[in-house]
């Protein structure tokens, strides 16, 4: 072990004396004053840190953690905010026998990552860089000596990807792991694979101070121990203050700052969803104090001013407004008031629109705690809430795994380089949604990323060797090709930074400001962005001359973003989908657009960062994406098909003119799905019916449509209707049976029937009462048994002479000795001119009038 550390502290890790054999229970608390002292570094320069960090809670469970970490490769450490994991845990680790290579820890932000790393230089009495770094995208500060490394989660799953053996790596600490953010859940689940496979001894140490500890030790496998910390809890106070759904958000959270400074003393913390929020109640605020400093900390503030924000610097008091940035890791000298908005602003991914968009969603109660728990991380605490008390049980226990709402495509692309195309087959502490990994998987494929069977390209290579997503990185490597990469990937920066070059929606505007920004943020933007173009340039070993508008590049990558003006504020994108730009934007006059970021629900989102197109630009370069055919309408009022040539960009029409000459087999096609979904009004169903009557499978509904390119086809040619003449229908249909079962439809269920009277009736096969026929009932005069259709008795449904119904019967014996009598003597007075004879199975029948039979009689 190499530090500034007394000789006290020296000699706990070296016992002068080789032949002495201390307990265990001796060596781990020499371990754990040893780890300590490395912490505090007692020197005459910072006694007062030192004091500060000794007293640490943290300290009491230290023996245990360094115990379970000889013990076993996995530990879980659950300790509340203000425990001292985050600073005490790593140096406590690297005087460790066994730790012999670099501990790297993990922080869910960069703010956190590089406060946590400078936190712990300042208490070893050294400068950032030497045994403690820091790695984020933008900024990063190590060196030969690094002991500890503190990384962003994306930068530990870039780093595993690229050597999983992880060579010099003793440990990886997963800081607040309750966040559940999709890179940490990623990089935990490599970790856990390069420790099986390549790395047995590499330790995984899960800390967080709202976890099921549990959950996460069987995840770790092996012995892995849950180590608890108690933590040193202040007074804490919570005041609520309800919601006023008349006030917007901005002005309750002013006067509830107000109220909360008349109030109460020291610093005070409010949490606000997003930036925009940040500004309006900072203006407010600024408006109505005087004197008071208002820091903005979010991820969009330059360093110094973050430092500033975390740092007690100035005498008297400050006002803070945070992001759920603040919500842990980090701890904000003198703060002991704070104001909770009860809102988080978080990522979505609509699976349909293939876009992650922001949402604004109430927090859970998880984060209210860390929250109003900043507070009293150094004394007694109050903490006001803009909701009732009542309604805080409504509340979600813990925020949803991203997981669960994230777009999963840069995950799959990665496990497809790591050489997982499965990556169900990894362990995760909750499995990948099955939707979610097939819409990545089928994203992927179009960038070419992916082949047919999920494994990664050589395309897909070049993407994921870019720390972007996907998309991102394929317009890079696009303009790569075609010398336009510097301006493609300062482009593709804007839409990952918030902030820089200022807030237009206009993407070239805001690189037009970026490009003369000499802030040190705008300056290591540009030098990472410069770098993913050194890096696209190596990976490209094809080049041409092409467009040098990055606007082009980013439509090709991802094409369903382009969007056309459909009038007012409204677009409609090539993906189908609507969105909305704001008509005093400079790109309100554009005719197109390639849109790079948009907030809101997908249906109607609002465009917030985008490029203008020209549509030569698309016509000449994404002729590709443009498709020509044509294209068919049911015209219902004329019962026929419209055919129109169309050229199309996805979902957005470009021209239209009526086609004279449609493709014929196209035409067939779409007639033939029309007659599809109009089946029973195309039909016979009265030949269907004698069909199923008989049970003859060949005419079933499915059926038909199965063999609808059979005997539907040759009935559609060169025609543009359905009225098909019904002949030509039903000797297509019967043309479906074989012999023996057209012999059966028309023996076993006859069409007519022929009355005793001669006369011919249709039989009906459609009704629920089927089979049956209409007819007169003097037809039926001198019969004394009922019809059959097979053994089925025929229904007879009796009229009138005028046609009326007198009586429905399947028999007709019974009916004759029955009911007749009192029907005769009904329509004798009804009908006197007819007969209504008393035994009527004993006449002849015959339709004729009573004196017309008569004299038909006399002359037979």
């Amino acid at each position: 072990m190499h530090c500034r550390s007394s000789p006290t502290a020296r000699r706990a890790w070296h016992c002068p004396k080789p032949r002495c054999s201390p307990s265990r229970a001796a060596i781990d608390s020499r371990r754990a004053i040893a780890g300590r002292a490395a912490l505090s570094t007692i020197c005459a320069r910072d006694a007062n840190a030192a004091l500060i960090v000794s007293d640490l809670p943290i300290h009491a469970v230290l023996p245990d953690l360094l115990a379970a970490l000889r013990e076993d490769t996995g530990a879980v450490l659950v300790a509340p905010p203000g425990a001292g994991k985050t600073t005490a845990v790593a140096p406590a680790l690297i005087g460790e026998d066994w730790c012999a290579g670099q501990v790297i820890m993990t922080s869910p932000r960069r703010l956190a990552a590089r406060a946590a790393a400078e936190r712990m230089a300042e208490l070893l009495g050294e400068p950032v860089g030497r045994t403690v770094g820091y790695t984020t995208r933008l900024d990063t500060k190590q060196s030969a000596a690094t002991r500890i490394l503190v990384v962003t989660e994306a930068i530990l799953v870039n780093r595993i990807v690229a050597d999983p053996e992880l060579p010099g790596v003793s440990a990886i600490l997963f800081d607040e792991a309750h966040e559940r953010h999709l890179d940490g859940d990623l990089g935990l689940a490599l970790a856990l694979e390069s420790r099986a496979v390549l790395n047995e001894k590499l330790r995984l140490l899960v800390m967080s101070a709202t976890i099921d500890g549990a959950r996460f030790a069987r995840l770790l496998g092996g012995n892995a121990r849950v180590i608890e910390s108690e933590g040193k809890a202040h007074p804490l106070e919570v005041r609520w203050l309800g919601t006023r759904a008349e006030v917007s958000l901005e002005d309750a959270m002013s006067d509830a700052v107000l109220t909360a400074l008349r109030e109460t003393e020291g610093d005070l913390l409010a949490f606000l969803p997003g930036v925009r929020e940040i500004e309006r109640v900072r203006e407010r605020l600024e408006a109505r104090l005087g004197g008071v400093p208002v820091l903005p900390l979010h991820g969009q503030v330059e360093p110094a001013a973050q430092r500033a924000a975390l740092r007690r610097d100035t005498e008297g008091r400050r006002i803070v407004l945070a992001t759920s940035i603040a919500e842990t890791s980090l701890t904000l000298d003198g703060v002991s008031v704070v104001v909770d908005s009860g809102l988080a602003r978080q990522p979505e991914f609509d699976r349909a629109a293939g876009r992650t968009h922001l949402v604004t969603v109430a927090a859970s109660q998880a984060a209210t705690a860390q929250r109003a728990g900043r507070a009293a991380r150094q004394g007694p605490g109050v903490a006001y809430r803009l909701w009732n008390e009542a309604s805080h049980a409504g509340r979600p226990a813990f925020s949803a795994p991203e997981v669960e709402t994230a777009d999963l495509a840069p995950l799959v692309l990665t496990l497809a380089e790591w050489g997982t195309s499965d990556p169900q087959e990894l362990e995760w502490l909750d499995p990948l949604p099955e939707a979610s990994l097939a819409a990545a998987r089928s994203r992927l494929v179009q960038l070419g990323a992916l082949d047919g069977d999920g494994r990664i390209t050589d395309r897909g290579r070049s993407i994921a060797a870019l720390p972007l997503d996907p998309v991102s990185a394929a317009a890079i490597l696009s303009a790569a090709r075609h010398g336009a990469v510097q301006q493609a990937a300062r482009m593709m920066l804007l839409l990952q930074e918030r902030g820089l070059g200022g807030r237009s929606e206009d993407l070239a505007q805001r690189l037009s400001r970026w490009n003369g920004d000499r802030s040190n943020r705008a300056t290591a933007s540009r030098r990472l962005a410069d770098g993913w173009a050194a890096k696209a340039e190596k990976l490209v070993t094809e080049r041409s001359d092409g467009p040098h508008d990055p606007a082009i590049h980013l439509a090709l990558a991802a094409p369903d973003n382009i969007a056309k003006a459909r009038g007012g504020e409204q677009w409609l994108s090539a993906g189908g989908r609507g969105f909305r730009l704001d008509p005093a934007s400079c790109l309100a006059r554009a005719q197109w657009l390639v849109i790079g970021d948009a907030q809101g629900k997908a249906k109607d989102a609002r465009i917030t960062a985008a490029l203008a197109l020209d549509e030569r630009d698309i016509e000449e370069h994404c002729a590709h994406l443009i498709e020509r055919r044509s294209m068919f309408r049911w015209n219902e009022d004329a019962g026929r098909v419209e055919a129109r040539r169309e050229k199309r960009l996805g979902g957005i029409l470009l021209s239209s003119a009526p086609e004279p000459d449609p493709d014929p087999e196209e035409l067939r096609e779409f007639l033939m799905q029309r007659a599809l979904e109009h089946l029973d009004d195309l039909l016979p169903q009265d030949l269907l019916a004698r069909a199923r009557f008989l049970g003859i499978e060949a005419f079933s509904p499915d059926a038909l449509r199965e063999s609808a390119p059979l005997w539907l086809t040759p009935l559609l040619d060169g025609r543009r209707d359905l009225f098909v003449e019904r002949d030509r229908l039903v000797a297509s249909l019967t043309g479906l049976l074989d012999w023996e079962s057209s012999q059966r439809l028309e023996k076993g269920a006859p069409r007519h029937f022929t009355s005793p009277a001669g006369t011919t009736h249709a039989i009906d096969y459609t009704g629920d009462d089927a089979p049956s026929v209409e007819l007169r009932v003097q037809a039926m005069f001198g019969c004394d048994r009922q019809p059959l259709i097979g053994r089925t008795p025929l229904l007879l449904k009796l009229t009138s002479p005028a046609g009326r119904p007198i009586q429905s019967t399947r028999d007709l014996p019974g009916f004759w000795r029955g009911s007749w009598a009192e029907v005769a003597k009904d329509m004798k007075g009804r009908y006197p001119k007819h007969r209504w004879p008393d035994r009527p199975w004993e006449e002849l029948p015959s339709l004729k009038t009573k004196n017309a039979f008569a004299r038909s009689a006399k002359s037979d």
